[in-house]
């Protein structure tokens, strides 16, 4: 690469790494380890109720699948 083309790398990533106009990230704030059990907590429930809605899903399609399979079989 020639050095120019190092230089307008740098200032791209630059230009990425410090957006114009949005404002700084939040500060840090230390949790105790409570809080992280109890977040995880929240996180796993979370997961848990997507999936079941998921898998309800998925044994509707199954059902109208095998009711179409016994239709097929009977003809």
């Amino acid at each position: 690469m020639t050095p120019e083309r190092k230089t307008d790398h740098a200032k791209d990533a630059t230009a990425r790494s410090a957006p114009v106009g949005k404002p700084e990230r939040k500060p840090w704030v230390k949790k105790s380890p409570v809080d992280v059990v109890l977040a995880q907590i929240e996180r796993v429930k979370e997961d848990v109720a997507k999936r079941e809605e998921e898998l309800k899903l998925a044994r509707r399609q199954l059902q109208k699948l095998e009711e179409a399979k016994k239709l097929l079989e009977s003809t």
